[in-house]
């Protein structure tokens, strides 16, 4: 025991909680950039799909929804500008950061008494960061800058008509962040006068409520998103509501888990306080109630995950009475024609009709061919390897059963689990890297699927049935493959005599 306790010191004074902030974000600005860039790999315009390089004009936008190329997905022209700044934005961060860190452990030597002698080290890197973001120069990547800003801004104040598929991307990842979020307010309390980095500070009174308020924030923030699609004209469906109550579940966890305060106490009056570093009360029925809400939480995050975000049919209920022609399909790239395009011409002004309509026989002729099977609980178009959506699954399985100690303020109060915590913390943010590569490519699958979805032809009155039926049956009667003589007739119509 005392072993594990000075190797839990030791890596609280070698990397403190704010330095452990600090990889985290530069982390998910790693993991941001990187999805934009494999999915332009896998020629999926990730750029497209979320509006980045969209300008809004007259509230239409002038990007195109359509495929404008046969070698891939929503084919932008200036994809490989989506990615590129947010490696350099990374760059600039993450030297910043280590250079901190660096000056901290050449400071400190490892000592644990000088630990919080040089504690203005940390407050200064994230003093400088915080400053940068809000710099109003045109300085250090000002257009990201102001991108995130504004998604931030989004979010917390959504429109009341229409939620972007980019900011609901963006505050699905927030969630992600929901810890690190409330270790910014820890921070703030150790690099405070009075405060330590070697130990978590004391929260008493209303000030407990704090830590699991600021950890609610970003399911606050989705959970309006999905009430404000719910409510939207021209919304019919059900799904953002239910989409709401996923995140309104994980509320009673977190705040049941800043009440297991309560539940300590109780356990110490009755056992003595050697039961109070014991994580697990399973005699007490509040923590009963917190076991029980993030099993329900992480079970439905799971199953949302599958069914509704990747759109795989693993979890899915099965619909009697219900044609799943297009479910039945191979998994293949879904390539639409450049004819069925609106910018396809404008696009490739010196491209030939021709080449548009081979193209379009092409696809008619796959799509009436022989159609077989796709793999058992997965989809009928599949634009990453086969392997990546089992491993996919397990892995969010996996991690979404942390979500408890993830979202669990008073698990976090046990110094011996600072380790175990971040660990729990980067798994976390791997999850949701992951997570963005799939959902991108859902949401792309689905705009190209409605685009290509055949309409209806209009009801057709009796009169007009019957006439279209004698017009059948009169083309039936003409043989396919008879040969006609060329006659040559004078200007009255009738038939010439000469050969």
């Amino acid at each position: 025991m005392k072993s594990d306790f000075a190797d839990e010191l030791y890596f609280s004074a070698a990397f403190p909680l704010p330095f452990r902030v600090l990889c985290l974000v530069g982390l998910g600005i790693l993991g941001w950039a990187t999805n934009l860039h494999g999915l332009q790999i896998w020629n999926i315009d990730a750029a497209g799909t979320l509006e980045l390089n969209s300008s809004v004009q007259d509230g239409y936008h002038l990007t195109s929804p359509l495929p404008t190329d046969r070698r891939g997905w929503k084919h932008a022209p200036h994809a490989a500008a989506a990615h590129r700044p947010v490696y350099r934005v990374f760059v600039a961060y993450s030297g910043w950061t280590l250079a901190c860190w660096l000056l901290f452990r050449y400071a400190t030597h490892g000592d644990v008494s000088l630990v919080d002698n040089f504690k203005f080290v940390p407050a200064l890197a994230m003093l400088c960061v915080v400053t940068v973001l809000a710099c109003p120069f045109d300085i250090l990547h000002k257009h990201e800058r102001d991108r995130f800003l504004q998604s931030v801004r989004r979010c917390l104040f959504p429109s009341p008509h229409r939620i972007y598929f980019s900011d609901v991307v963006f505050a699905d990842v927030f969630t992600s962040f929901a810890k690190v979020l409330g270790d910014v307010w820890l921070s703030i309390c150790m690099l405070m006068p009075g405060g330590s980095l070697l130990s978590q500070p004391a929260q008493g009174g209303l000030s407990r409520w704090i830590l699991p308020t600021l950890m609610s924030i970003p399911y606050a923030v989705r959970l309006r998103q999905c009430l404000v699609e719910y409510t939207a004209p021209a919304n019919e469906s059900r799904r953002p509501l239910y989409n709401a109550l996923k995140y309104a579940s994980s509320f009673p966890v977190i705040f049941l888990s800043a009440a297991q305060r309560i539940v300590v106490s109780d356990v110490v009056a009755l056992q003595g306080e050697a039961a109070a570093r014991q994580p697990w009360h399973g005699e007490h029925q509040l923590f009963r109630l917190w076991l029980l809400a993030a099993a329900v939480n992480s079970l439905y995050s799971f199953w949302w995950d599958v069914t509704n975000d990747w759109g795989l049919e693993l979890l899915r209920p099965k619909q009697t009475g219900r044609k799943t022609a297009r479910a039945a399909s191979p998994p293949r790239p879904l390539l639409l024609p450049r004819l069925h395009s609106r910018s396809a011409l404008l696009k490739h002004p010196n491209g030939s009709i021709d080449e548009s309509v081979d193209e379009a026989a092409e696809y008619v002729a796959y799509t009436n061919s022989e159609r077989q099977p796709h793999p058992n609980g997965l989809r009928s178009t599949l634009l990453f390897p086969l392997p990546v959506y089992p491993f996919a699954i397990i892995v969010d399985l996996v991690l979404r059963l942390t979500w408890s100690a993830k979202l669990s303020s008073h698990l976090h109060s046990y110094s011996e689990g600072d380790l175990v915590i971040f660990w729990i913390e980067l798994a976390e943010v791997v999850r949701r890297w992951m997570w963005v590569f799939l959902r991108v490519e859902w949401e792309t699958v689905k705009e190209a699927e409605a685009v290509r979805e055949p309409r209806s032809p209009p009801p057709r009155s009796s009169e007009a049935r019957i006439a279209m039926d004698r017009r059948d049956s009169l083309r039936e009667g003409i043989p396919e493959q008879d040969d006609f003589e060329m006659v040559a007739s004078d200007i009255n119509g009738r038939g010439s005599e000469a050969g």
